[in-house]
């Protein structure tokens, strides 16, 4: 259960990542500019902020089974058709698909947690099925540089394809084995977290509250997220001359960071760590990290994009899962499809800004040194609200 539900997070967004990759090759094979390939991710994550916000409510109503078919056969179709060779409109086309597939993820493995998993496991297990999303850059960033040279990117994202469609009926066969919970006896908590959720008094406020505050932080922190993402391999070919499979690399490494760090921070929420602590600190550590990236291309200097790399794979990657489990705290199981479509809905929005921002600043005559600037008061922004955050927190205390 644990492995298909980190695999249904992660599954949409591999196209995203194998193209990022692989972008030196796109560009050059496609003909398109720097803008246009941002553009792709745009595309992509602005699909993903429509869908999640209106297809909350209809998620809430759907069967799990029927939603991971759509999670898995949309993801599939996107790849697959990305795998034709007929231009960059296609793949376009190709990339919005898969941004639609990124609108019920979140909400229906939430759910599943909820509905199907004790609450002893609940927050830890949301940071492991989190993960999948860096599960996907690292699968992404390493097998499609690898695949692009025996078959191309295409035939790359034909793999991905395949893979997508065996990984449906794998979870249509795992959630028939995994049946409901029994109901909360009457007069206890339905709410799908732990003893730590909101006193009844003032409770449907202060959820609400929450809610718009962690689709804030995730908007803003999805710019600067994405603004990275997408152009890392290619700051990494470009401006430090590494190869196409050692520019993968980079975005594979910070996968693998990133899957550490959104582990730690469930286990972290798990044994009753505040969001907002934790959110200022992945704020502090992205700042950090995007400043290491302005100066490795100041200085020209390897270690220090490697060192950039491993705070942005520590930091900014990990927020998704403080966002999730902060949700699942405070969120009855009715209800999660459409607040965590709404969370969901702000990161993807933050997700469609920064590449096509960053590709306009890459392309301008600031180029990357602009574009690192931007990063860095993005998450400064970020945290400025994390303060905030820890300081209303200890208002209420």
């Amino acid at each position: 259960m644990l492995a298909i539900l980190l695999a249904a997070v992660g599954i949409a967004p591999l196209l995203s990542y194998g193209l990022n990759a692989t972008s030196d090759l796109v560009i050059r094979d496609l003909g398109i500019s720097e803008s246009q390939f941002g553009l792709l991710a745009t595309v992509c994550f602005g699909c993903a902020a429509i869908g999640n916000l209106a297809f909350g409510k209809f998620s809430d109503a759907q069967p799990d089974a029927r939603l991971m078919l759509i999670i898995f056969g949309t993801a599939a179709l996107a790849m697959g058709l990305a795998a034709v060779d007929a231009g960059y409109a296609l793949l376009l086309a190709a990339s919005g698909i898969a941004g639609f597939a990124q609108s019920f993820p979140n909400g229906v493995t939430n759910r599943i947690l909820a509905q199907r998993v004790p609450s002893a496991w609940r927050i830890g297990w949301t940071g492991i099925k989190q993960s999948g999303v860096q599960v996907s850059q690292l699968v992404g960033s390493l097998a499609f540089p690898v695949l692009a040279a025996f078959i191309g990117w295409q035939g790359a994202s034909l793999a991905g394809a395949v893979v997508s469609a065996g990984l449906a009926l794998l979870a249509l066969r795992v959630l028939k084995s995994a049946p409901l919970l029994a109901a909360p006896a009457p007069g206890k908590s339905s709410r799908s977290g732990t003893e730590n959720s909101e006193p009844a008094a003032g409770a449907a406020a202060s959820t609400r509250f929450i809610i718009y505050a962690l689709s804030l932080f995730g908007f803003i922190n999805g710019v600067g997220v994405q603004a990275t993402n997408v152009y890392l391999a290619l700051f990494a070919v470009r401006e430090l001359d590494f190869s196409l499979v050692a520019g993968g690399l980079t975005a594979a490494v910070a996968g693998i960071v990133g899957v550490s760090a959104r582990v730690g921070c469930g286990q972290m929420m798990s044994r009753g760590v505040a969001a907002p602590k934790l959110l200022l600190l992945l704020a502090l550590l992205a700042t950090c990290g995007g400043t290491s990236f302005l100066l490795a291309q100041q200085l020209h200097s390897p270690i220090l994009l490697w060192v950039a790399v491993a705070l942005h794979g520590a930091s900014a990657l990990g927020v998704s899962v403080v966002l999730m489990a902060a949700l699942l705290r405070v969120v009855p199981a009715s209800r999660l499809g459409s607040s965590s479509g709404l969370v969901s809905a702000g990161q993807f929005g933050g997700f469609t800004v920064g590449p096509l921002a960053m590709g306009l600043l890459v392309a301008s005559p600031g180029g990357f040194t602009a574009g690192w600037i931007c990063v860095i008061g993005v998450y400064l922004c970020c945290t400025l609200l994390g303060a905030f955050l820890v300081l209303r927190s200890a208002r209420r205390r």
